[in-house]
């Protein structure tokens, strides 16, 4: 799929896009082909490959050809379509690693533990016995704190 991966890219036009972004960027490596993927889908704006981390067995990574770094930088279109690939790839690691649940894991800026800033995000299967840990605080926040966040985000988007 590798070869595939690069005619597409190409035919696009995206190899020399965003060069100097790209020659810092793990990720925009990978895409140029310079660095080694196990590629599992690609269409137009999406790619998907294995993680070289593998905390559970078919944990991959979604993301746009184009270097853009975070969740605020997507186009409206760009976000629909990397959810829609995202969904398509999840049905089918489900589908071959028979797992049991899953994470969709996207961290955004260095506080947010963002790794790489190339917008991504993480497919992890997950199983019963597989000791990973996600979590924070389950405390109920008071309902009058709840009130004014949601009014405040309402305000904001208008």
């Amino acid at each position: 799929m590798g070869r595939d991966v690069l005619r597409v890219r190409r035919k696009f036009g995206r190899i020399e896009k965003r060069r100097s972004a790209m020659t810092e960027c793990v990720f925009c490596r990978i895409l140029a082909g310079e660095l080694p993927a196990h590629y599992a889908y690609h269409d137009d704006q999406v790619v998907a490959f294995l993680s070289l981390e593998q905390p559970t067995p078919y944990k991959v990574l979604v993301l746009p050809w184009d270097h853009i770094e975070m969740i605020y930088d997507l186009s409206d279109d760009l976000a629909a379509a990397i959810f829609q690939a995202t969904v398509r790839v999840a049905r089918a690691v489900r589908e071959v690693s028979n797992c049991e649940g899953l994470n969709l894991v996207q961290s955004n800026g260095e506080v947010g533990q963002q790794d790489v800033f190339h917008f991504h995000l993480h497919i992890v299967p997950r199983f019963r016995a597989d000791e990973i840990v996600l979590g924070w605080d389950n405390t109920p926040a008071p309902t009058a704190l709840l009130e004014r966040y949601a009014q405040e985000i309402n305000d904001h988007l208008g």
